[in-house]
């Protein structure tokens, strides 16, 4: 067979010699075939009983760009029409071996080379060792070898295991490689499936455990829960009892040894290290076998103390001395400076040598002690030279109930540039009764003033170098006004008059406190003028308002957290203000009004109305309100008012108000020559009666009979009836007069 292909090789190679020595296309015309080539000029493989199998070779035409199928024109060869017939293309195996086929046409020759052999007709799986496994058995014994029937000769058998494909069913049980190398993983049955060809082959295998269970054991007992302290070391032991009844074997050194923590205690073949406080889980596996122990580690005392405890602030080249000291259930402390673990999380910011910190350069860092199992943090922030402190503002005002974050503290550097120190400075209150400080904020509790102080803490653990600056000790102040908070301002009522060209005061203004107390602000106010029709003017003195165009403006006036608005009219100049009435005669509790109108320049005129501001010379006689004037009691006053600086003035007369009016005899019988004086008794509203006869005006009806005079005195004069009649004021009286001769 051997001898076969060679020839069959070497047939190849010459006609290919051939084809090159002598191509096809060798002065070919146009429309000549120049080549031929086959579609796959690959290998074939052949199986012989399969199907057939069909090449397609096509041609190369002279002047055109497609291939021409010459498949069934070609004229078709083999080397060996014992391996390999074909026909037309169409090749079918025959026998085992090796041939070349070869397609000719118009002088052009294509080959390709075919192979045959016969199907794979069973595949097996053949175990280094029969029957039951168990963990831990040699690698040799575990071996698996494909073998496969067929090929170059039907009845071949043919090793294969490294060109199969192996796979286990349960990889829990056993697995196995490329090669047929079972590995035992634990306890069970798992089948082994290769296949090659096509062809599938099966091997069930059953693992067993070599030992029953596994035991770990402390001083020669059974480990149960394990209580430890910190640096403890303990010393365990791994046995396994056989199974079957073998017998016990110490496996300590053999077996995977683990902890579920690390940071509480470590194992190794089975000797326990305790290095931290908490719960472990230890765990011994040998051979598919394993067990476990709880191993809970306490700390021999109860707390560990780093002072100073607070978060640290250093400067270039200061040391700050720690200590540390533990303490037990007993409350005492031991003082471990010398013996606890020193460590700083960044050297570059600072060291830590026996609880001594040195600031290095600027930076963060966490200095941490640990001793017995316990540790305790302490923060240290190194920060540059530092040449002073300043705050961001240096006072505020606030009102009582009020607050305010704390301003900013900065440092000033060598350079000059500024550095937050806000967070590190500590601050303190001169009086906690007018402002207090809490959670970085000052709170006003009343009225008053109080001056807040901070400064970095200046501690005895900290040590700054002879001769360099250090901001340690000094302190930035804060001054703090609290006040009560306004409840109201109260301005004028009515709008202020401006003239053009003039000047005026500013409105005055009363602030009334939340707790009641009032004060003149006006002093204190700050005014804005809203249009351009007036303007507020300020001077050494003082500010005024003056008015620039006819019309209107608004003034607003604020003063600490309130704030009023007044209405402003500017006007022309006024030239006389024309008042009526002059003067006024009032009953008490009656009322009048007050008109006043003001001519401009211009002639036009315009009523003032309460603008004039008046005033009562005696309130308690006269009082006036707005225009209205109102008598009170008995008496009289004078109303005063000004307006553009021109003055004005109304008398006001309060009498009592006449209720009734009474003769004493309404009826008189005279004779002739006869005088009567008549009594009229006048009553006012203040209770008091008056004989008012001779200011009554008085008429006879009939003065041939009976006359009067102004006085009310009665003459009679002639036998007759006469009816005299008396007024006084608003009331009138009647007497019947007979004159007669008879008594």
């Amino acid at each position: 067979m051997i001898r076969q292909k060679s020839v069959m090789r070497t047939l190849a190679l010459l006609l290919m010699i051939a084809a090159i020595a002598f191509p096809a296309h060798a002065f070919a015309a146009t429309g000549d075939v120049t080549s031929i080539s086959f579609d796959d000029a690959t290998k074939k493989e052949l199986v012989i009983g399969q199907s057939a199998k069909q090449l397609k070779v096509y041609a190369t035409v002279e002047g055109s760009t497609s291939k021409k199928d010459i498949t069934a024109s070609a004229d078709w060869t083999s080397s060996d029409e014992d391996v390999v017939q074909v026909v037309k293309g169409l090749l079918t195996p025959k026998s085992s071996g090796d041939a070349i086929i070869t397609a000719t046409y118009g002088g052009a020759v294509a080959t390709v080379e075919v192979s045959a052999s016969y199907p794979y007709s069973k595949l097996a799986i053949e175990p280094a060792k029969t029957g039951t496994y168990k963990l831990g058995d040699a690698a040799s014994d575990l071996k698996l070898t494909a073998k496969v029937t067929g090929g170059d000769d039907k009845d071949k058998v043919t090793d294969v295991t490294a060109l199969g494909t192996w796979t286990s069913s349960s990889s829990s049980v056993l697995t196995v490689d490329a090669a047929g190398q079972m590995t035992l993983v634990g306890e069970g049955t798992a089948t082994v499936t290769v296949k090659y060809q096509g062809l599938t082959a099966t091997y069930k295998a059953t693992v067993e455990l070599p030992y029953s269970s596994l035991e770990i054991r402390s001083g020669g007992s059974k480990a149960s829960d394990l209580e430890q302290l910190v640096g403890d070391s303990v010393t365990l032991k791994a046995i396994a009892p056989a199974a079957g009844g073998g017998g016990e074997q110490d496996i300590t050194a053999k077996a995977d040894w683990t902890t579920s923590n690390a940071s509480v205690a470590t194992v190794d073949k089975g000797v326990l290290t305790v290095t931290g406080t908490g719960k472990a889980t230890v765990t011994v596996k040998y051979l598919g076998v394993s067990a476990s122990v709880d191993i809970y580690v306490r700390a021999p005392y109860e707390a560990l103390l780093v002072t100073p405890s607070d978060s640290a602030t250093l400067f270039m080249g200061e040391t700050l001395k720690l200590t540390a000291e533990v303490r037990d259930r007993a409350n005492s402390s031991l003082d471990v400076s010398g013996q606890a673990k020193w460590t700083s999380s960044s050297l570059l910011a600072a060291t830590v040598d026996n609880g001594t910190v040195t600031a290095k350069a600027v930076g963060s860092t966490t200095i941490k002690a640990e001793y017995g199992g316990i540790a305790k943090d302490v923060k240290v922030t190194v920060y540059p030279t530092l040449k002073s402190l300043e705050t961001s503002k240096d006072d505020t005002e606030l009102y009582k109930g009020e607050s305010e974050a704390l301003p900013k503290v900065s440092g000033i550097k060598l350079d000059n540039a500024k550095l937050d120190l806000s967070g590190d400075v500590k601050w303190t209150s001169g009086d906690d009764e007018i402002a207090y400080i809490e959670n970085g904020k000052v709170i006003a509790k009343s009225a008053g003033t109080v001056t807040l102080t901070a400064s970095l803490p200046d501690t005895d653990s900290v040590t700054t170098p002879s001769g360099d600056v250090s901001v340690r000790g000094k302190t930035v102040s804060f001054k703090v006004t609290v006040n009560e908070k306004i409840l109201v301002l109260i301005g004028p009522d009515e709008a202020v008059s401006l003239v053009i060209g003039e000047t005026s005061p500013l409105p005055s203004v009363t602030a009334v406190w939340e707790d009641g107390q009032e004060k003149d602000v006006s002093s204190l106010m700050t005014w804005t003028v809203a249009g351009s029709n007036a303007v507020i003017k300020k001077t050494d003195s003082g500010s005024t308002i003056k008015g620039l165009l006819k019309g209107s403006a608004t003034l607003k006036g604020t003063y600490l957290n309130k704030s009023i608005t007044v209405s402003v009219k500017i006007e022309q100049k006024i030239t006389k203000i024309v008042v009526d009435p002059t003067s006024v005669e009032l009953n008490m509790k009656s009322s009048k009004s007050i008109k006043a109108t003001a001519f401009y320049a211009d002639g036009s005129k315009v009523s003032l109305g309460s603008k004039v501001g008046w005033e009562s010379s005696n309130p308690s006689v006269a009082s006036i309100s707005g225009t209205t004037v109102k008598g009170v009691s008995v008496g009289s006053a004078t109303l005063s008012g000004s307006y553009q600086n021109i003055p004005v003035s109304v008398q006001v007369t309060v009498v009592p108000k006449l209720t009734k009016v009474a003769v004493e005899e309404k009826t008189l019988k005279l004779a002739p020559g006869a005088v009567s004086k008549i009594k009229v008794l006048a009553t006012y509203d203040t209770g008091s009666i008056v004989d008012v006869a001779a200011q009554t005006v008085w008429t006879s009806s009939k003065p041939s009979v009976a006359a009067v005079s102004p006085a009310g005195q009665i003459t009679a004069l002639a036998e007759g009836k006469t009816t005299i009649k008396g007024k006084f004021g608003t009331k009138n009286v009647t007497i019947s007069v007979t004159v007669t001769t008879k008594k």
